[in-house]
């Protein structure tokens, strides 16, 4: 994931959707990744200082991003949230 601060003191992040693309760019805020990334998955979300962020879904959302980057071996490592 990557993450900035935005001027109105909200933030932005990007992250890799292989699966869950399409799902995520139905969230208010969120947009293909700019340079061509969003070809490849890549989604961006935006959110003003105010708005509430569904946390859940964009923490669901962080997983699949880091498995879809780390190598294989080491997320393999890791059960998947809410299993042990």
């Amino acid at each position: 994931m990557f993450l900035s601060a935005t001027d109105d003191g909200g933030f932005t992040c990007s992250m890799k959707l292989p699966f869950r693309s399409e799902e995520a760019l139905k969230i208010k805020g969120a947009e293909p990744t700019g340079y061509g990334l969003g070809k490849s998955g890549w989604v961006t979300f935006t959110f003003a200082a105010k708005s509430k962020p569904p946390l859940d879904k964009l923490s669901d959302y962080l997983d699949e991003s880091w498995r879809a980057v780390a190598p294989k071996k080491l997320s393999a490592t890791f059960a998947p949230p809410g299993r042990s």
